[in-house]
């Protein structure tokens, strides 16, 4: 009798701990993802060119990740995808990198890159081999990965909006994001992706007057309402988020959410990357959304430190980003980032009870 009452008593906890769960805000919750989640290996041979002219700069970009429908298997909760604009197609077809060094393996032989539309990877000319040519290729993998995986909990997906411009001889000078290429790029989520699977700043915002004022009310979905939905986050500052704003306070009709100041009406999902400075519970605690890192350039990574992700646990920042929730396969470390379970979702730990 002891036995069964004990018995009964796991099973019981185990439901409601599930159900639990379900009930959270997501913005109660904290999750580890990837960055620069698409990104694969320079080439060797192309690396050692690199790695000659700036060993330091060729350091930090030494790492790679495997397919983003893998790490989601894996358990992670954020990806990070680098986007590039090029609306006639061709721009990226043959980067400069691989006529820099002889003996590469071979590049797009699909030859996708040549088509019109969003472009995924990291530094043009350099580091440009990506598990997703095309946004739209990572957009169909995340859809195709959803449906099998109907109840999955919402996935976070960062967004960089990339047009630096090299300042040295030889580079490709990419294209520049407007108001217009931000609108085909909403366009694009929605046409691949499907805007029944996101969550978009209209829904946060219901009633209330601003997107912030929402969510400073705590007006975020609980999981079992945001399971199977994806949720996007423009990763920029300055210019780039004022054009994607213009026309669109508090967001109105807009597909992702953006790192806006604190104060502004379309304030809700923030990007502090630093969490041994940032105030980054302050912000958690009024009700934000926010994502930081463990580890960059590889050098959290090449220490084997884990005090910037500790750092970055203690904050509760919602969203914790690493380049190691395995260990690396370029050089000797024992790091890799995950929760003391060895799980990459757990309660918040500024929301427990």
């Amino acid at each position: 009798m002891k036995l069964l009452s004990g018995l009964f008593v796991v099973i019981f906890s185990l439901f409601f701990l599930k159900d639990n769960t379900d009930e959270l805000s997501i913005n109660h919750i904290q999750v580890i993802g990837s960055h620069n989640s698409y990104k694969r290996s320079i080439d060797p041979e192309l690396f050692k060119v690199v790695h000659n002219a700036d060993s330091a700069a060729a350091n930090a970009i030494d790492y790679s990740h495997i397919g983003i429908s893998e790490q989601l298997n894996l358990g992670l909760l954020n990806l990070e995808i680098d986007i590039y604009a090029d609306s006639k197609g061709g721009k990226y077809a043959h980067p400069k990198g691989l006529d820099w060094a002889a003996n590469q393996s071979l590049y797009d032989t699909s030859g996708v890159m040549k088509g019109p539309g969003f472009k995924v990877f990291h530094i043009q000319d350099i580091d440009f081999r990506s598990n997703c040519f095309t946004f739209k290729q990572c957009l169909v993998e995340l859809r195709e990965w959803s449906a099998a995986h109907k109840d999955h909990f919402p996935v976070f997906i960062t967004i960089n909006a990339k047009d630096e411009v090299i300042d040295r001889p030889g580079f490709t000078i990419p294209e520049k994001f407007t108001a217009e290429v931000f609108d085909e790029l909403d366009k694009t989520i929605v046409e691949n992706l499907g805007r029944e699977n996101l969550i978009v700043p209209d829904e946060i915002r219901g009633k209330y007057k601003t997107l912030e004022q929402a969510v400073l009310a705590g007006h975020w979905p609980a999981l079992k309402i945001a399971k199977g939905k994806f949720i996007f986050i423009l990763d920029e500052t300055g210019e780039k988020i004022a054009d994607y704003i213009k026309g669109h306070s508090s967001l109105k009709n807009r597909i992702l959410f953006a790192n806006a100041d604190p104060g502004t009406p379309e304030a809700a999902i923030l990007i502090r990357n630093n969490p041994k400075k940032d105030s980054i519970s302050v912000l958690v605690k009024k009700g934000y959304i926010v994502r930081t890192r463990a580890d960059a350039d590889t050098r959290e990574a090449r220490m084997n430190d884990q005090s910037t992700f500790e750092a970055a646990c203690r904050s509760g920042a919602q969203i914790i980003t690493t380049d190691y929730y395995q260990k690396s396969t370029h050089f000797l470390s024992d790091y890799f980032i995950s929760f003391p379970d060895g799980k990459y979702f757990r309660v918040n730990p500024l929301f427990k009870k």
